[in-house]
Parts: C-alpha cells; structure tokens; sequence
C-alpha cells in the first residue's frame, strides 16, 4: 500500500477509478483476528486512510465524519494528517453511522483499487476498539438495546406512562438531562400488543408460485422497531402481500437484527444474536420461505454485515440468498406477471426519501417503480442522508448537525406540493417530519400501496 500519497497521485487514481467498470468489492470484516483490536494497528491503518481521504475530499458533502477530519488536518500545524493530534481521530469515529455511501457512491479508493479504502469498515473496526477499551456511556447502551427497551417500554401500563411523559416538554428536557436524548428528536411511541401479537398467517387459496428468485411464501422478519414502535408496517406489508397471492408468517421468535449494536461497536452482542436468528430464518429456507423485513437497515443487516462478519456460516450465507426488501420483492413478482395492477384508489403525487441503507443494496428504486404501477401516481425521488442514522440524529450532541445533514431533504419535501411524503426507512420519514415548519405526518409507502389496492 502506498503511504501520504500526493495530490497529484491521487487525483490521477481517481479519475483512472471512475472509468473502471469494475464494480466495488467487499473483503470480510476480520474481527476475530487479534490484530483487530490491535490499537497501533488500528491508528496506522487511520491514518494510512486519512491521509488518502485528506488528498481526495470528494466525501466532504456526506456526514459530518469528513468536514470533521479535513478541518482537523487544516488547522494542524503542517495542513498534514501526520500532525493531527491522535485524539481528533475519535470525533471522526463518532461522526460515522454507518450508512456506506462514502464507500458505495463517493470513494474512488475501494476495492478492487490496490488502495483498498473501505472507511465504514475502518469505522466499524475503530468503534469496536472503543467499545473494548474505554467506557461506554449508559445512554448508548439503552438507545442500541432496542428489543430490551422495547420489551420493557411495552408492558401496558409502562407503555402508557412512557409515551405520555415522551409528549411533554418536561418529560423530554429530563430524558435529555439523563440520558442525553435531545428534546427535539423524534422519539417512537410504544405500544402494549405488539405486531406479532396482532399477526395471523396469511395463506393464500391458491398454491403460491415461483417467480424468479421468489418462491411466492414470506416469513416476515418483523424486527425491534416494526413489532413494537409502528405494528402498522407490518400489518400493511401482510395484507398487500396476501392481495398479491404471497403466502406471509413470522418466526415462533426473533431478536434484533444486530444493527444498532454495529453502529456501538458491540460485536460479541451481534454474534449473540446471529446465533439466535440465523438457524431460525435458515430453517425456513430449507423449508421452501423466502424473507423480508419492513426495515432497510435490518435488511441490509442480513444482506451484507453479518455475510461479512460470518463468511464462513453457511447458514449465513443461505439467509443472505433469500433476503428480500419488500418491494424489491414485489417489483420481482411483478417482471413475472404477478403482480396486481388494479388499483381503486389513486397516490397522486409522493415526495420520496431513498433511504442510505436501502441505496447501498444496490437493487434501484423498486419502490418508487411499484408505486408508479399505479396510474397517474408521480414519484419524486430524493437519494440524500436524511440526518436521523440510527442513533446518532437522536442524541444531543449532534442533533443540530444531523439537522444540517437532512436539511436538503426537508426543503425538497417542504417544497415538493405532494400529496404524500414517504421514506421506506421510517425513522427517517420521522426525521423529515421534525424539521419542517408545518409538520404533517409521513406516509410509509407500503401504507400509500395498501391505500391504492383498496385494502
């Protein structure tokens, strides 16, 4: 590998990069190698990385990772990364959420180039090193416990004290004032009887047909947020999928995803849950299921981290084969000629937000291409950061940047004149919904597919 390469060298690598066609590759992230948490290793490999970021700075417009590392280098004594003092490498760190669009849409540097610049994995492995080796603070271990949160907050009578005192502005400046939580953050409601306490199996009259890599039969990873935060989405992905002739169940159990855990670090809790979810969801494989999740970054989850963390489970590897988003599953039924297209009802037009964990599937825009099955619906797509990312737009340090980083989407939506807005990721959708000045609710889009099927 190069070291400090110069401008000039980086500048021509890019523009030898970007008339490659040659597609990004991702190498398997080595996080039981010892000399992962090797801390000098680790800083070599920052700075060896930084440095070639510091030369290119075609990220500056994504997160707050690269501003914050390019003004660290600028105001150092040399204008060089190797005089940056080391402590400014962790405001770096903490900027990442792990959305991959440096890595899928920015970064000339990625495999196969010889350069070999993977920045959110370097992330990843810099935010395991911190978890191992300094304090984590209580705040991040609540708010990446989702599905323990979720269980507690859920008790009935809990639930109702939790979301009432969530709707005042006391009950918000003490979350702040104990946990960090900014009051202005969308926090989710909870409830009591979750989605998979409300679900009955949908089976169709007709035996389910294969269409492509689909086998017409879902299990419905119902995930942390969709069971306990919005049942809805569940319950509108079941009966637009069972309109569609698409047999739908749920695990007997299921555990978080593991994504929050990522963005923390905690990788031993990621493997803990692998092992919980993984021979669940494969057994339904063998059984002749395919699998979807209503949320982007769960499924992504399956779809690349842990293939990357595990890419020796082969278990892993038969879940990553039949994960599915849901509209990447109905545009494939629909190449087959079986999808539903009589729609009662009209969308109008639909201010939509891409989300980052959904783009970096690489499977296109298949849910505004669904959408516009129906006649007369205009879809106006925004493939930009939303700002909420995970647990970072929620916390009080960096709410006013995540602001910063969604605001090109809010005016977007602010300015669209649609009928709808709509984000398939819906933390995101809650995320827009803060920042505009009249503020109306989000619509998910599988909630405007149920409406114009009449369901």
């Amino acid at each position: 590998m190069p070291e400090n390469p110069p401008v000039s060298a980086t500048r021509e690598a890019a523009g030898a990069r970007e008339g490659s066609l040659e597609a990004p590759t991702r190498h398997p992230i080595a996080w039981q190698d010892p000399d992962f948490l090797n801390e000098q290793s680790l800083f070599k490999e920052l700075e060896r990385v930084f440095d070639i970021c510091h030369g290119c700075r075609r990220c500056f417009s994504l997160c707050n990772s690269f501003p914050t590392l390019f003004d660290a280098v600028d105001e150092s004594s040399s204008g060089e990364v190797e005089a940056v003092d080391k402590k400014a490498y962790w405001d770096v760190v903490d900027h990442c959420y792990l959305c991959d669009m440096c890595y899928m849409t920015k970064c000339p540097y990625v495999p196969p180039h010889p350069w070999n610049v993977d920045f959110p994995h370097l992330m990843l492995r810099a935010k395991a090193f911190k978890f191992n080796n300094q304090p984590v603070s209580a705040r991040d271990r609540i708010l990446s416990s989702t599905d323990t949160v979720g269980n507690i907050a859920g008790i009935p009578v809990v639930a109702q004290i939790v979301n009432a005192v969530n709707r005042t502005q006391t009950g918000r400046k003490l979350l702040d004032k104990a946990l960090g939580v900014h009051p202005q953050a969308p926090i989710p409601e909870y409830h009591s009887r979750t989605y998979r306490q409300r679900h009955v199996d949908r089976t169709p009259s007709a035996t389910p047909q294969a269409a492509g890599r689909t086998r017409g039969r879902v299990v419905l990873f119902t995930t942390c947020y969709g069971n306990r935060n919005e049942p809805d989405l569940g319950e509108d992905l079941a009966a637009v999928f069972a309109h569609n002739g698409i047999a739908v169940k749920i695990l007997q159990q299921e555990r978080c995803c593991g994504m929050p855990k990522l963005e923390l670090g905690d990788l031993q809790a990621i493997a803990a849950f692998k092992d919980s979810n993984i021979p669940e969801l494969a057994a339904q494989v063998d059984a002749g299921w395919d699998i979807v999740t209503p949320i982007p970054s769960c499924t992504l989850m399956f779809k690349q981290e842990l293939p990357l963390l595990f890419p020796d489970d082969a278990q892993v590897r038969k879940v990553r084969a039949a994960m599915f988003d849901p509209f990447e599953y109905l545009w494939a039924r629909h190449k087959a000629g079986l999808l539903k297209t009589e729609f009662p009802r009209r969308i109008g037009k639909v201010s939509y937000h891409v989300a980052c964990h959904l783009r970096v599937q690489n499977i296109g825009l298949k849910t505004r291409d669904v959408l516009m099955l129906v006649p007369g619906t205009q879809v106006d797509a925004i493939e930009r950061c939303s700002g909420h990312n995970g647990t970072y737009g929620v916390k009080s340090e960096y709410r006013e940047v995540s602001m910063k980083i969604g605001k090109p989407v809010v005016r977007r939506v602010a300015d669209s004149g649609a009928d709808h807005y709509a984000s398939d990721c819906p933390m995101a959708g809650h995320q827009i919904e803060s920042g505009l000045e009249q503020p109306t609710a989000p619509e998910h889009p599988m909630k405007l597919l149920r409406m114009a099927y009449g369901l």
